[in-house]
């Protein structure tokens, strides 16, 4: 399958939808990881606390020595923790996330969150900003960022970035934080784009979407997010579910359907309650 691609805001393509691969570890984490590959996605994310960067790494390598696909064919994002947000730190966790990964660059390298109690996300930017400047990170971004957060490392850093992976699907659609990325020039990034156990699959505006155009619930929620332009990062094992979740650029839906999707949004959607200006993850 091919896949669209977006272009970040350095000059870089990104495919426009991608491969999550939270919790896949060991040898059945490997196993996924390469059957994502071989059926078709070409965007896969990691971050050092999902601690399989070792797993992802070597199923890239394998895949690609295996398959003669370039590897600027692929993009390769991860994410550095809470726990490295000095300089410093954040310099030496993009080299040891390299090396873990096997590979000479990572393609995006992001922060997980930004940690605002702790409060030294600008000197973890400062330090993904010198990783861009010493080649090991080709694009930087952020992950769960607030609007005054991205406004705050701009203007202190004088780099932007790239994207901003953030918790985005029906039931939480971030209306405002999409205004904001596009107001900025910065991709928005979907993790959970489903919706994981509150997947609103049965509800009438994503059941009668699939009937209508002969799809899954599942491709319905995608397709949503792609037209929105945003880039979902779903995550399956399975094999027929991760070929159905890259196949979602062979139909449209339509601009009553977009809006009825749009309309299952509840004020605050959020799976765990993991609010980006207090939660903490180390």
């Amino acid at each position: 399958m091919s896949t669209p691609t977006l272009t970040l805001n350095d000059g870089h393509l990104i495919p426009a939808i991608g491969f999550g691969t939270y919790p896949l570890v060991g040898v059945d984490g490997y196993r996924a990881v390469r059957s994502a590959l071989d059926a078709g996605y070409r965007l896969i994310d990691s971050a050092v606390n999902y601690e399989n960067e070792g797993t992802v790494g070597k199923a890239i390598r394998d895949f690609l020595r295996e398959s003669g696909t370039p590897r600027e064919d692929l993009t390769v994002q991860t994410k550095i923790p809470g726990r490295h947000h000095d300089t410093a730190r954040a310099v030496k966790s993009g080299y040891e996330s390299a090396a873990r990964l096997g590979l000479d660059q990572i393609d995006v390298l992001l922060i997980h969150w930004p940690n605002p109690i702790t409060g030294k996300y600008l000197d973890a930017w400062r330090g993904l900003v010198e990783l861009q400047q010493q080649g090991i990170a080709r694009s930087i971004g952020v992950s769960n960022f607030t609007a005054p957060l991205l406004h705050e490392i701009i203007e202190g850093i004088g780099v932007t970035p790239v994207l901003n992976q953030i918790e985005l699907h029906p039931l939480f659609i971030q209306k405002a934080m999409r205004a904001e990325h596009a107001k900025l020039g910065i991709l928005t990034e979907s993790w959970s784009p489903l919706g994981k156990r509150n997947a609103p699959y049965a509800t009438a505006a994503v059941a009668d979407a699939a009937a209508a155009h002969g799809v899954s619930p599942a491709q319905v929620v995608l397709r949503w997010q792609v037209q929105l332009g945003n880039v979902p990062i779903p995550k399956s094992a399975t094999p027929e579910r991760q070929v159905a979740n890259l196949d979602v650029f062979g139909f449209a839906l339509t601009e009553p359907e977009m809006v009825a999707i749009s309309a299952l949004d509840t004020p605050d959607g959020r799976l765990f309650g993991g609010d980006p200006a207090t939660h903490e993850e180390m």
